[in-house]
Protein backbone atom coordinates (compact mmCIF):
# COMPACT_ATOMS: atom_id res chain seq x y z
CA UNK A 1 0.00 0.00 0.00
CA UNK A 2 2.29 2.70 -1.33
CA UNK A 3 2.27 5.98 0.59
CA UNK A 4 -0.01 4.68 3.34
CA UNK A 5 1.09 3.54 6.79
CA UNK A 6 -0.99 0.48 7.61
CA UNK A 7 -2.21 0.23 11.22
CA UNK A 8 -5.34 -1.93 10.92
CA UNK A 9 -3.97 -5.41 11.61
CA UNK A 10 -7.17 -6.59 13.29
CA UNK A 11 -9.14 -6.02 10.07
CA UNK A 12 -6.60 -7.83 7.90
CA UNK A 13 -2.85 -8.25 7.61
CA UNK A 14 -0.36 -7.76 4.77
CA UNK A 15 0.32 -11.04 3.02
CA UNK A 16 3.65 -12.63 3.89
CA UNK A 17 5.92 -13.05 0.85
CA UNK A 18 6.34 -16.68 1.88
CA UNK A 19 2.58 -17.21 1.66
CA UNK A 20 2.37 -15.64 -1.78
CA UNK A 21 5.27 -17.79 -3.01
CA UNK A 22 3.61 -20.95 -1.72
CA UNK A 23 0.40 -20.09 -3.59
CA UNK A 24 1.84 -19.33 -7.03
CA UNK A 25 2.39 -22.88 -8.36
CA UNK A 26 -1.27 -23.73 -7.67
CA UNK A 27 -2.41 -20.69 -9.60
CA UNK A 28 -0.40 -21.78 -12.64
CA UNK A 29 0.87 -25.20 -13.65
CA UNK A 30 -0.35 -27.14 -10.57
CA UNK A 31 -4.01 -26.27 -11.12
CA UNK A 32 -5.45 -29.71 -10.39
CA UNK A 33 -8.56 -30.42 -8.33
CA UNK A 34 -7.30 -31.83 -5.01
CA UNK A 35 -10.16 -34.33 -5.03
CA UNK A 36 -9.19 -35.86 -8.40
CA UNK A 37 -7.28 -39.18 -8.56
CA UNK A 38 -4.73 -38.29 -11.26
CA UNK A 39 -1.24 -36.85 -10.77
CA UNK A 40 -2.29 -33.19 -10.85
CA UNK A 41 -5.01 -33.92 -8.32
CA UNK A 42 -2.68 -35.88 -6.08
CA UNK A 43 -0.13 -33.04 -6.12
CA UNK A 44 -2.81 -30.57 -5.11
CA UNK A 45 -4.11 -32.92 -2.41
CA UNK A 46 -0.61 -33.32 -0.99
CA UNK A 47 -0.25 -29.53 -0.74
CA UNK A 48 -3.57 -29.33 1.12
CA UNK A 49 -2.39 -31.92 3.64
CA UNK A 50 0.93 -30.13 4.18
CA UNK A 51 -1.03 -26.94 4.87
CA UNK A 52 -3.34 -28.77 7.26
CA UNK A 53 -0.34 -30.00 9.25
CA UNK A 54 1.17 -26.49 9.30
CA UNK A 55 -2.01 -24.94 10.71
CA UNK A 56 -2.34 -27.74 13.28
CA UNK A 57 1.23 -27.08 14.41
CA UNK A 58 0.45 -23.36 14.72
CA UNK A 59 -2.50 -24.17 16.99
CA UNK A 60 -0.24 -26.47 18.98
CA UNK A 61 -2.84 -29.24 18.86
CA UNK A 62 -1.57 -32.78 19.28
CA UNK A 63 -4.92 -34.38 18.51
CA UNK A 64 -8.24 -33.53 16.90
CA UNK A 65 -8.97 -32.72 13.25
CA UNK A 66 -8.69 -29.55 11.18
CA UNK A 67 -11.20 -28.73 8.44
CA UNK A 68 -10.64 -25.92 5.95
CA UNK A 69 -13.50 -23.46 5.43
CA UNK A 70 -14.09 -20.28 3.45
CA UNK A 71 -13.18 -18.23 6.52
CA UNK A 72 -13.80 -17.82 10.23
CA UNK A 73 -17.41 -16.73 9.67
CA UNK A 74 -18.22 -20.07 8.06
CA UNK A 75 -16.27 -21.86 10.80
CA UNK A 76 -18.30 -20.13 13.52
CA UNK A 77 -21.62 -20.72 11.78
CA UNK A 78 -20.81 -24.35 11.10
CA UNK A 79 -19.40 -25.09 14.54
CA UNK A 80 -22.20 -23.47 16.54
CA UNK A 81 -25.19 -24.39 14.35
CA UNK A 82 -23.87 -27.83 13.56
CA UNK A 83 -23.11 -28.69 17.19
CA UNK A 84 -26.49 -27.51 18.47
CA UNK A 85 -28.19 -29.58 15.76
CA UNK A 86 -26.66 -32.74 17.25
CA UNK A 87 -28.01 -32.08 20.74
CA UNK A 88 -31.20 -33.24 22.40
CA UNK A 89 -34.12 -30.80 22.75
CA UNK A 90 -33.48 -30.40 26.48
CA UNK A 91 -29.86 -29.33 25.99
CA UNK A 92 -30.00 -26.45 23.54
CA UNK A 93 -29.21 -23.43 25.68
CA UNK A 94 -26.25 -21.41 24.44
CA UNK A 95 -24.04 -19.26 26.68
CA UNK A 96 -21.88 -16.54 25.16
CA UNK A 97 -20.43 -13.11 25.95
CA UNK A 98 -21.59 -9.60 25.01
CA UNK A 99 -18.25 -8.72 23.39
CA UNK A 100 -18.10 -11.63 20.94
CA UNK A 101 -17.64 -11.05 17.21
CA UNK A 102 -20.83 -10.55 15.19
CA UNK A 103 -20.25 -13.89 13.47
CA UNK A 104 -20.79 -15.59 16.84
CA UNK A 105 -23.43 -13.29 18.31
CA UNK A 106 -25.56 -13.23 15.17
CA UNK A 107 -25.33 -17.01 14.83
CA UNK A 108 -26.43 -17.46 18.43
CA UNK A 109 -29.30 -14.99 17.97
CA UNK A 110 -30.38 -16.83 14.82
CA UNK A 111 -30.58 -20.06 16.81
CA UNK A 112 -32.53 -18.27 19.55
CA UNK A 113 -35.13 -17.32 16.94
CA UNK A 114 -35.40 -21.03 16.13
CA UNK A 115 -36.14 -21.99 19.71
CA UNK A 116 -32.80 -22.21 21.49
CA UNK A 117 -32.43 -20.34 24.76
CA UNK A 118 -29.61 -17.79 24.73
CA UNK A 119 -27.68 -16.41 27.70
CA UNK A 120 -25.39 -13.45 26.94
CA UNK A 121 -23.02 -12.66 29.80
CA UNK A 122 -21.81 -9.15 30.61
CA UNK A 123 -18.15 -8.20 30.93
CA UNK A 124 -16.38 -5.91 33.38
CA UNK A 125 -15.44 -2.34 32.48
CA UNK A 126 -12.09 -3.83 31.38
CA UNK A 127 -13.82 -6.12 28.91
CA UNK A 128 -13.16 -9.30 30.88
CA UNK A 129 -15.53 -12.12 31.78
CA UNK A 130 -15.15 -13.75 35.19
CA UNK A 131 -14.86 -17.53 34.68
CA UNK A 132 -17.10 -17.92 37.74
CA UNK A 133 -19.85 -16.03 35.89
CA UNK A 134 -19.69 -18.65 33.15
CA UNK A 135 -19.68 -21.42 35.74
CA UNK A 136 -22.78 -19.96 37.42
CA UNK A 137 -24.56 -19.81 34.07
CA UNK A 138 -24.00 -23.51 33.43
CA UNK A 139 -26.78 -25.98 33.99
CA UNK A 140 -27.86 -29.29 32.53
CA UNK A 141 -29.70 -27.49 29.70
CA UNK A 142 -26.54 -25.80 28.35
CA UNK A 143 -25.26 -27.45 25.20
CA UNK A 144 -22.63 -24.98 24.06
CA UNK A 145 -20.53 -22.07 25.38
CA UNK A 146 -18.85 -19.64 22.94
CA UNK A 147 -16.08 -17.33 24.17
CA UNK A 148 -13.44 -15.46 22.16
CA UNK A 149 -9.78 -15.75 23.18
CA UNK A 150 -8.45 -12.35 21.95
CA UNK A 151 -11.04 -9.66 21.32
CA UNK A 152 -10.86 -8.17 17.84
CA UNK A 153 -11.81 -4.64 18.90
CA UNK A 154 -9.99 -4.09 22.19
CA UNK A 155 -7.41 -6.88 22.31
CA UNK A 156 -8.26 -8.24 25.76
CA UNK A 157 -7.69 -11.94 26.42
CA UNK A 158 -10.20 -14.17 28.17
CA UNK A 159 -9.30 -17.04 30.50
CA UNK A 160 -10.32 -19.75 28.07
CA UNK A 161 -8.47 -22.58 29.83
CA UNK A 162 -10.45 -22.05 33.04
CA UNK A 163 -13.72 -21.43 31.26
CA UNK A 164 -13.31 -24.40 28.93
CA UNK A 165 -12.44 -26.78 31.76
CA UNK A 166 -15.62 -25.83 33.62
CA UNK A 167 -17.75 -26.09 30.49
CA UNK A 168 -16.50 -29.54 29.56
CA UNK A 169 -16.86 -30.77 33.13
CA UNK A 170 -20.57 -29.96 32.87
CA UNK A 171 -20.89 -31.92 29.65
CA UNK A 172 -21.29 -28.95 27.30
CA UNK A 173 -19.19 -28.09 24.24
CA UNK A 174 -16.67 -25.23 24.27
CA UNK A 175 -16.41 -23.10 21.11
CA UNK A 176 -13.51 -20.63 20.91
CA UNK A 177 -13.04 -17.87 18.35
CA UNK A 178 -9.23 -17.78 18.07
CA UNK A 179 -9.06 -15.59 14.97
CA UNK A 180 -6.96 -12.87 16.61
CA UNK A 181 -5.01 -15.36 18.75
CA UNK A 182 -3.66 -17.90 16.25
CA UNK A 183 0.14 -17.79 16.23
CA UNK A 184 0.21 -14.91 18.71
CA UNK A 185 -0.88 -16.29 22.06
CA UNK A 186 -1.16 -19.85 23.33
CA UNK A 187 -4.43 -21.55 22.40
CA UNK A 188 -5.69 -23.82 25.21
CA UNK A 189 -6.94 -26.43 22.75
CA UNK A 190 -7.14 -29.16 25.39
CA UNK A 191 -9.97 -27.23 27.08
CA UNK A 192 -11.81 -26.57 23.80
CA UNK A 193 -14.02 -28.65 21.54
CA UNK A 194 -14.07 -26.28 18.57
CA UNK A 195 -11.65 -23.54 17.53
CA UNK A 196 -12.28 -21.14 14.62
CA UNK A 197 -9.50 -19.31 12.79
CA UNK A 198 -8.80 -17.23 9.69
CA UNK A 199 -5.89 -17.04 7.25
CA UNK A 200 -5.92 -13.35 6.43
CA UNK A 201 -5.47 -12.36 10.07
CA UNK A 202 -2.05 -14.08 10.12
CA UNK A 203 -0.55 -12.71 6.89
CA UNK A 204 -2.17 -15.32 4.68
CA UNK A 205 -4.72 -14.99 1.84
CA UNK A 206 -8.35 -14.00 2.27
CA UNK A 207 -11.11 -16.48 1.55
CA UNK A 208 -9.91 -19.35 3.71
CA UNK A 209 -10.17 -20.26 7.38
CA UNK A 210 -10.49 -23.42 9.41
CA UNK A 211 -12.40 -25.14 12.16
CA UNK A 212 -10.49 -27.41 14.53
CA UNK A 213 -12.57 -30.11 16.18
CA UNK A 214 -11.56 -32.17 19.18
CA UNK A 215 -11.64 -35.94 18.81
CA UNK A 216 -15.23 -37.17 18.76
CA UNK A 217 -16.78 -33.78 18.04
CA UNK A 218 -18.77 -33.86 14.78
CA UNK A 219 -21.15 -30.96 14.12
CA UNK A 220 -23.70 -31.62 11.43
CA UNK A 221 -22.66 -30.25 8.02
CA UNK A 222 -23.64 -26.69 7.20
CA UNK A 223 -23.31 -27.36 3.46
CA UNK A 224 -24.15 -30.58 1.68
CA UNK A 225 -22.56 -32.02 -1.43
CA UNK A 226 -19.44 -34.08 -1.96
CA UNK A 227 -18.30 -34.13 1.67
CA UNK A 228 -14.76 -33.34 0.55
CA UNK A 229 -13.55 -32.38 4.04
CA UNK A 230 -13.96 -35.56 6.06
CA UNK A 231 -17.61 -35.96 5.04
CA UNK A 232 -18.39 -32.93 7.24
CA UNK A 233 -17.77 -30.00 4.90
CA UNK A 234 -18.58 -29.99 1.18
CA UNK A 235 -17.00 -27.99 -1.60
CA UNK A 236 -13.86 -28.14 -3.72
CA UNK A 237 -10.90 -26.82 -1.77
CA UNK A 238 -8.62 -24.18 -3.30
CA UNK A 239 -5.07 -25.60 -3.04
CA UNK A 240 -3.54 -22.16 -3.56
CA UNK A 241 -5.45 -20.71 -0.60
CA UNK A 242 -4.65 -23.74 1.55
CA UNK A 243 -0.96 -23.49 0.67
CA UNK A 244 -0.91 -19.78 1.46
CA UNK A 245 -2.67 -20.33 4.78
CA UNK A 246 -0.26 -23.13 5.66
CA UNK A 247 2.83 -21.11 4.80
CA UNK A 248 1.56 -18.15 6.83
CA UNK A 249 0.83 -20.44 9.78
CA UNK A 250 4.29 -22.02 9.57
CA UNK A 251 5.83 -18.56 9.61
CA UNK A 252 3.76 -17.59 12.66
CA UNK A 253 5.03 -20.70 14.44
CA UNK A 254 8.63 -19.97 13.49
CA UNK A 255 8.54 -16.26 14.37
CA UNK A 256 6.17 -16.30 17.35
CA UNK A 257 8.70 -15.16 19.95
CA UNK A 258 10.30 -12.51 17.74
CA UNK A 259 6.95 -11.22 16.48
CA UNK A 260 5.60 -10.88 20.01
CA UNK A 261 8.69 -9.02 21.21
CA UNK A 262 8.42 -6.66 18.23
CA UNK A 263 4.76 -5.97 18.94
CA UNK A 264 5.53 -5.27 22.61
CA UNK A 265 8.08 -2.64 21.52
CA UNK A 266 5.50 -1.05 19.23
CA UNK A 267 2.93 -1.05 22.05
CA UNK A 268 5.37 0.78 24.34
CA UNK A 269 6.04 3.39 21.65
CA UNK A 270 2.34 3.94 21.02
CA UNK A 271 1.42 4.25 24.69
CA UNK A 272 4.25 6.73 25.27
CA UNK A 273 3.39 8.91 22.29
CA UNK A 274 -0.37 9.05 22.88
CA UNK A 275 0.20 9.86 26.55
CA UNK A 276 -2.18 10.08 29.48
CA UNK A 277 -4.81 12.29 27.86
CA UNK A 278 -5.92 9.30 25.76
CA UNK A 279 -7.80 6.64 27.76
CA UNK A 280 -7.24 2.94 27.13
CA UNK A 281 -10.33 0.86 26.35
CA UNK A 282 -10.04 -2.57 27.92
CA UNK A 283 -7.64 -4.19 30.35
CA UNK A 284 -4.10 -2.87 30.54
CA UNK A 285 -2.71 -6.30 31.49
CA UNK A 286 -4.87 -9.14 30.15
CA UNK A 287 -4.36 -8.40 26.48
CA UNK A 288 -2.51 -8.97 23.25
CA UNK A 289 -0.31 -5.87 22.77
CA UNK A 290 -0.79 -5.59 19.01
CA UNK A 291 -4.22 -4.00 19.53
CA UNK A 292 -4.47 -0.49 21.01
CA UNK A 293 -8.02 0.85 21.40
CA UNK A 294 -8.03 4.34 22.91
CA UNK A 295 -10.32 7.35 23.19
CA UNK A 296 -10.04 11.11 23.51
CA UNK A 297 -13.00 13.00 24.95
CA UNK A 298 -14.71 15.19 22.38
CA UNK A 299 -13.06 13.52 19.40
CA UNK A 300 -15.02 12.51 16.30
CA UNK A 301 -13.21 9.30 15.38
CA UNK A 302 -14.85 8.94 11.96
CA UNK A 303 -13.80 12.46 11.00
CA UNK A 304 -10.28 11.82 12.30
CA UNK A 305 -9.93 8.74 10.09
CA UNK A 306 -10.98 10.83 7.06
CA UNK A 307 -8.59 13.65 7.98
CA UNK A 308 -5.50 11.44 8.37
CA UNK A 309 -5.36 10.19 4.81
CA UNK A 310 -1.82 8.80 5.00
CA UNK A 311 -2.62 6.32 7.76
CA UNK A 312 -4.93 3.30 7.65
CA UNK A 313 -6.53 2.80 11.08
CA UNK A 314 -10.07 2.27 12.30
CA UNK A 315 -12.77 3.04 14.83
CA UNK A 316 -13.40 -0.64 15.53
CA UNK A 317 -14.47 -3.79 13.73
CA UNK A 318 -14.33 -3.68 9.94
CA UNK A 319 -17.55 -5.73 9.93
CA UNK A 320 -19.46 -2.92 11.65
CA UNK A 321 -17.82 0.08 9.98
CA UNK A 322 -20.18 2.41 8.20
CA UNK A 323 -23.19 1.35 10.26
CA UNK A 324 -23.16 4.59 12.26
CA UNK A 325 -23.85 2.62 15.44
CA UNK A 326 -21.49 2.69 18.43
CA UNK A 327 -19.37 -0.42 18.86
CA UNK A 328 -21.25 -3.13 20.77
CA UNK A 329 -17.94 -4.06 22.41
CA UNK A 330 -17.30 -0.56 23.75
CA UNK A 331 -20.92 -0.28 24.84
CA UNK A 332 -20.51 -3.55 26.77
CA UNK A 333 -17.62 -1.93 28.67
CA UNK A 334 -20.06 0.72 29.88
CA UNK A 335 -18.89 3.50 27.56
CA UNK A 336 -21.43 6.07 26.47
CA UNK A 337 -22.25 6.51 22.78
CA UNK A 338 -20.13 9.66 22.74
CA UNK A 339 -17.16 7.87 24.33
CA UNK A 340 -17.46 4.97 21.90
CA UNK A 341 -17.56 7.34 18.93
CA UNK A 342 -14.43 9.11 20.21
CA UNK A 343 -12.43 5.86 20.19
CA UNK A 344 -9.91 4.64 17.63
CA UNK A 345 -8.20 1.29 17.13
CA UNK A 346 -4.54 1.05 16.19
CA UNK A 347 -3.35 -2.39 15.09
CA UNK A 348 0.24 -3.33 14.29
CA UNK A 349 2.33 -6.40 13.69
CA UNK A 350 5.32 -8.06 12.03
CA UNK A 351 5.67 -5.67 9.11
CA UNK A 352 5.11 -2.43 11.06
CA UNK A 353 8.35 -0.48 11.41
CA UNK A 354 8.97 1.54 14.57
CA UNK A 355 9.72 4.75 12.66
CA UNK A 356 6.55 4.53 10.58
CA UNK A 357 4.46 3.94 13.70
CA UNK A 358 5.92 7.09 15.24
CA UNK A 359 5.23 9.07 12.05
CA UNK A 360 1.66 7.78 11.90
CA UNK A 361 0.93 8.65 15.52
CA UNK A 362 2.32 12.15 14.99
CA UNK A 363 -0.10 12.61 12.08
CA UNK A 364 -3.02 11.32 14.18
CA UNK A 365 -2.13 13.54 17.11
CA UNK A 366 -1.83 16.63 14.90
CA UNK A 367 -5.21 16.02 13.31
CA UNK A 368 -6.82 15.28 16.68
CA UNK A 369 -5.40 18.50 18.12
CA UNK A 370 -6.78 20.52 15.19
CA UNK A 371 -10.17 18.94 15.55
CA UNK A 372 -10.49 19.41 19.32
CA UNK A 373 -9.14 22.96 19.21
CA UNK A 374 -11.77 23.96 16.65
CA UNK A 375 -14.47 22.38 18.80
CA UNK A 376 -13.33 24.23 21.94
Amino acid sequence: MSGTIYLDYQATTPMAPEARKAMLPFLDEKFGNPHSPHKLGREAAAAVEVARDQVMECIGAESGNLYFTSGATEAANWGIKGAIATMSEDRRRIVTVATEHAAVLDTCEFLAEWGCELTVLDVSDEGLIDPMAVDHALDDDVGLVAVMLVNNEIGVTQRIAEIGAAVRQRGALMFCDAVQALGRVEIPWRQCDMVAMSSHKINGPKGIGALWLADGVKPLPLMHGGGQEGDLRSGTLAPALCAGFGAAAALMTERRTDDYAHVERLWAIARRKFGDIWSLNGSDCARYPGNLNIRLDGLDASRLISDVRGVAFSAGSACASGSGRPSHVLSALGLSDAEAKSSIRIGFGRYTREEELETAIDLILEAAARQTSLAA
